[in-house]
């Protein structure tokens, strides 16, 4: 039961952790917003850097990116909070059915590393050369988000005996 209760927990925190970041870009966005101007326009990447051509200095688009960001950190926390209450729901049901409750939760940690993977290591961190920015690089962040959501995704899917 000590293992059930932890993957409840853990799952509730990373849903904590999502809905505080969305609710943070949402309430102050102008302040991430930045964020996402410089690494998508890549003004402050190597000057003359080959990649340039990727850059994109149409304000409405980098909304609409902040906005997909802001869309997937909320998913996420929806995600993880339906698989934090099913799996409350499931805590003392047969292995079967508290395999099954996971569902949720295994989908918000995927939303979660679709967003601080996907959006921040490959297209932010590599296609709009993030890394080459000193001021406007969120790969370390990013990188403790996503390894978070893996650490609890494998603790999650280990069995429960009944």
């Amino acid at each position: 039961m000590t293992a059930r209760f932890a993957k409840i927990v853990m799952t509730l925190a990373l849903a904590a952790f999502a809905f505080v970041v969305a609710y943070d870009n949402l309430v102050d966005y102008g302040s991430n917003f930045a964020f996402v101007r410089h690494v998508l326009s890549m003004d402050t990447t190597f000057p003359g850097n080959a990649l340039m051509g990727r850059a994109i200095a149409t304000p409405a688009l980098w909304h609409v990116g902040y906005a997909l960001i802001i869309a997937g950190e909320a998913a996420t926390c929806v995600l993880l909070l339906a698989g934090a209450v099913a799996l409350w729901r499931a805590r003392h049901a047969s292995q079967a059915a508290f395999q099954a409750a996971k569902r949720w939760a295994i989908a918000g940690c995927t939303m979660g590393f679709l967003v601080w993977f996907f959006g921040f290591m490959v297209v932010g961190g590599e296609w709009f050369a993030m890394w080459q920015s000193k001021i406007w690089n969120g790969q370390e962040g990013a990188f403790r988000f996503y390894m978070a959501l893996l650490g609890v995704l494998i603790f999650v899917n280990q069995a429960d005996p009944d």
